[in-house]
């Protein structure tokens, strides 16, 4: 008899639990802006409803969401450029909720670029100290969204050169891509940072920044930084807060250039994305 009544008081307080568990479900939305995206750009995920921070994973590797200030949490997922196009599913989980949302990703159709260096440059190799910095920098992932609106353009010229073109050097095998976008332009043209930030980086050739040259990162908050590469001069020092607009160079042609232009690049939890994309929509 005890054992009976013991039975239904579970399946009571079951009952009584169950609603509760699902209405608190139904208050967590999840929403993914794009449901289709290129090689090269990136998913823009939203969670509302939820008072703890979320969990997001994406082709097995997990990227924090961060809080936006009307109380949701938010993460822009690379997708990376060499990613083999077809469908994929992106995991939303918290304490009692799960969900996984399919989602696609398509070819860019980037061609191959067959870049002639001088001989003065196809010698050039990376330092370990530029590796490692330059590394370190572009996958700071700060917790407040330090830039807003529409990205800026840093430079005026003719976009040379398009982000995710396969490349090879004199001739030799494609082992690369092209992790930004080149703007040519005359050397000594003011270069200005495209969003409002703090600069995490600022190497020189002297420092031992052979192949990218005189370089400057910025942090733009919740994983979105971007570097400038190929700089004749810096104006900016590390940890300097800098406004949308700041002029932080001026356009050069150190490290592996084949002529005075500017290296633009945007990351997001240090994968490499398309930095176009910020100068269309405001994220």
């Amino acid at each position: 008899m005890r054992a009976i009544s013991l039975l239904l008081l579970i399946l009571v307080t079951i009952t009584l639990r169950h609603p509760e568990a699902q209405a608190y479900e139904e208050t967590l939305q999840v929403d993914v802006r794009e449901s289709e995206r290129q090689q090269g750009q990136f998913f823009t995920v939203s969670v509302t409803g939820s008072s703890g921070q979320p969990t997001l994973w994406f082709m097995e590797r997990s990227f924090a969401m961060f809080r936006q200030p009307d109380s949701s949490w938010r993460a822009l997922v690379p997708v990376e450029n060499l990613t083999n196009p077809c469908s994929y599913a992106l995991l939303v989980r918290t304490a009692s909720f799960e969900r996984n949302i399919p989602v696609r990703v398509t070819p860019n159709n980037r061609k191959i670029q067959h870049i002639r260096l001088d001989p003065t440059k196809k010698g050039i190799r990376a330092t370990e100290t530029e590796k490692t910095r330059v590394k370190a920098a572009l996958q700071i992932q700060t917790t407040e969204k330090l830039h807003s609106g529409v990205f800026l353009r840093p430079a005026p010229g003719r976009v040379s050169s398009l982000f995710g073109l396969k490349r090879s050097y004199n001739g030799g095998p494609v082992t690369s891509y092209h992790k930004g976008i080149d703007i040519s332009a005359p050397q000594g043209t003011p270069v200005r940072s495209t969003a409002a930030g703090r600069v995490v980086l600022a190497g020189t050739v002297a420092e031992g920044f052979h192949l990218h040259g005189n370089t400057v990162v910025i942090d733009h908050g919740q994983g979105l930084t971007a570097i400038y590469m190929h700089l004749h001069t810096i104006a900016v020092k590390e940890e300097q807060i800098i406004d949308k607009g700041a002029v932080i160079g001026t356009v050069g042609h150190t490290g592996i250039s084949t002529a005075p232009h500017l290296h633009w690049g945007t990351y997001l939890y240090g994968t490499s994305v398309d930095p176009l994309l910020f100068l269309d929509h405001e994220y």
